[in-house]
């Protein structure tokens, strides 16, 4: 590791550990029962018994790490059963990458062409290969940033709505990219 790695991951561990140890202190000193005479509580609870209303709140469905690396692995396999050099990407709801895997062989510009179909995916609930044809008649949808309008994602739903998307990219065309996609989303629901 050269100098300014370590020191970069130096200061990267000392600035977590000093927040920790801040909050840490911040939040004993404040025992329960300890404020001030008149002062308001600090915490607002949810829920029927006051504070804010549930109505504040929404509850979603995210893929757990475990089942986004299996289905990874899934797409993965699929794709060396064929001899395909590909990267898989997954990513939540809301873009985020939870899991990549770069396949032995896989080209550079597969890591992040597999982020962009799985971002893409998930954005319209949709598989990119079909988002492809929607190009002709919206053809400003590929300047969004981070979107890839190529064959190789897809969404993964949970009640028909998008919890997750699944990008694959590297083997020689979308379609086999795709079908490896489905592999992983495949994976899922066994």
């Amino acid at each position: 590791m050269n100098t300014r790695t370590r020191v970069l991951t130096g200061t990267a561990l000392a600035v977590a550990l000093g927040a920790g140890t801040f909050g840490a202190v911040s939040a004993s000193a404040a025992q329960p029962g300890s404020a001030q005479p008149g002062s308001a509580p600090a915490v607002a609870v949810a829920g029927k018994d006051g504070g804010a209303s549930d109505k504040n709140f929404t509850t979603t469905t995210h893929l757990t790490v475990d089942a986004a690396t299996r289905a990874a692995q899934a797409a993965l396999e699929a794709a060396q059963k064929e001899n395909q050099r590909v990267t898989v990407a997954v990513v939540d709801r809301n873009g985020n990458t939870i899991v990549t895997l770069r396949g032995d062989g896989a080209g550079p510009q597969s890591y992040e062409s597999a982020q962009r179909k799985a971002f893409t995916a998930v954005s319209w609930n949709a598989p990119t290969s079909v988002l492809v044809s929607r190009l002709a008649q919206t053809p400003n949808l590929k300047d969004i940033p981070g979107t890839l309008f190529l064959g190789g994602g897809t969404p993964v739903q949970s009640k028909g709505a998008p919890v997750a998307g699944i990008g694959v990219a590297g083997a020689p065309s979308g379609d086999l990219d795709e079908k490896y996609a489905k592999a992983g989303v495949d994976a899922l629901e066994k």
